[in-house]
């Protein structure tokens, strides 16, 4: 006796890998969604360093002149001269 496969078995083994293809793309599509979020998130960082970096390299080019050292200080650190006063006015 020969196993003669009908329409239903057709049907069911066809089904079957239907399901089992959907689930793999469907897994892997999810995968690169989360991917190229991350690489959303990881960009986005490196424009804001890369802004950071062009704000310190001018605040290092402009900190080699005494008169903005002296300005800088004064202003971020508080800093004055011997015997002078320094009135703080905060709005």
């Amino acid at each position: 006796m020969a196993f003669r496969p009908g329409k239903r078995f057709w049907i069911v083994a066809t089904a079957i890998i239907l399901v089992f293809t959907i689930f793999v793309v469907g897994r892997n599509l999810l995968h690169a969604v989360g991917i190229r979020r991350e690489i959303g998130a990881l960009e986005r960082k490196r424009a804001t360093y890369l802004q950071r970096i062009a704000e310190d390299s001018t605040l290092i080019e402009r900190l080699q002149y005494d008169d903005y050292l002296e300005e800088y200080a004064r202003e971020h650190y508080r800093m004055q001269r011997r015997g002078e006063r320094v009135f703080i006015i905060r709005d």
